[in-house]
């Protein structure tokens, strides 16, 4: 079974409600309409219940019907959401006026839906930009205790199989945090192995800081980063399996491990590989993909206290199908974490 097949299974297994914000989006319903029908999910839809009726008529959707679709407009908690967003943001200076507005714009009803429990995670993206999905997650759901970096995190499947987990391996920070401190990188290393375990199915992540130095082989600040990184994710998650700097090659290739890092157990072993900063993770993945042949499926948002994941504007209904069963195991994760 290839790693979507068992991300499907895992889902389905275990059916998480994800609440999907923009409703109306033909790429959106279309995915909604065979995760229904495949059993991957239970779905709440955001929008129009007319419209969308309408539209899957348009668009010859049998299994719509399934799922809960909830009016913006006309929803029986919108005082209880408005009341909710308003002590969460009070503070900030939000009055309950501003928050009843609020809650009729979709990404922020559907955040709040999850921070209430009564969802248990969100997608959105086809339509709005990151930054626009983001801001609310971070408003209302916030960070992990212990992480205050958002970051994404890339599944790389190669048919090379003697690398990461039989040819897999997950990445980051590939879509976030620019240029991040070493704290921040430390951040993104212990968050990044924790969706390699949740979403990859790696048991037992082996995280790689990578840098153009191994060991001490250059010095220069940049270097340097990676090495207190290193130190930081140590003493944030002691039991973590984690090493640097390394440079690619010695994270990935058992000999080549060997020779430049002896007696690590990370080197040419790695599955979970840390970028130093986005530049890097972007040119890198896209490298892979296309002169690799690489399948890169993401990116995954990571460090969020319940899962919102955000979609490419340019996204097909295959990629919204996975990543909807993505969320679905970060969901799972979620909650045996509890």
């Amino acid at each position: 079974m290839d790693l979507i097949s068992e991300i499907v299974a895992r889902a389905k297994a275990n059916r998480q409600r994800i609440v999907l914000p923009e409703g109306t989006e033909e790429r959106t319903l279309k995915a909604a309409d065979q995760v229904l029908a495949d059993g991957v999910a239970d779905l709440i839809l955001i929008g129009n219940p007319a419209e969308i009726k309408d539209l899957a008529a348009q668009w010859s959707l049998k299994h719509i019907d399934q799922a809960t679709i909830v009016d913006p407009e006309n929803q029986p908690k919108k005082e209880e959401y408005a009341e909710l967003l308003f002590e969460l943001r009070k503070k900030k200076g939000m009055t309950m006026e501003d928050a009843r507005k609020l809650v009729l714009d979709p990404l922020y009803l559907g955040c709040l839906m999850v921070k209430n429990n009564d969802a248990d995670g969100q997608l959105a993206g086809a339509r709005n930009t990151t930054g626009n999905v983001l801001r609310p997650a971070l408003q209302i759901i916030k960070t992990v205790p212990g992480i205050s970096c958002v970051s994404g995190a890339m599944l790389l499947i190669s048919k090379n199989t003697q690398y990461g987990k039989n040819g897999v391996l997950v990445m980051g920070d590939v879509a976030v945090t620019p240029v991040p401190d070493a704290q921040q990188l430390a951040e993104i290393a212990v968050s990044t192995a924790r969706t390699a375990t949740a979403v990859a199915g790696i048991d037992e992540p082996r995280v790689a800081m990578l840098s153009f130095s191994t060991k001490g082989s250059a010095k220069h600040e940049n270097v340097d980063k990676v090495v207190e990184a290193f130190k930081i994710a140590q003493q944030l998650d002691p039991a973590l399996k984690i090493d640097g700097e390394l440079q690619a090659d010695a994270a990935l290739v058992p000999s080549i491990g060997a020779s430049k890092a002896p007696g690590s157990e990370i080197a040419g072993h790695a599955n979970v590989l840390v970028v130093p900063n986005l530049e890097v993770g972007n040119i890198g993945y896209k490298i892979a993909q296309r002169l690799g042949n690489v399948d890169a499926i993401g990116p995954i948002l990571q460090g969020i206290a319940r899962p919102v994941n955000d979609l490419s504007r340019g996204c097909s209904v295959d990629d919204v199908y996975k990543m909807i069963a993505i969320t679905a195991n970060q969901a799972i994760a979620a909650s045996n974490a509890k």
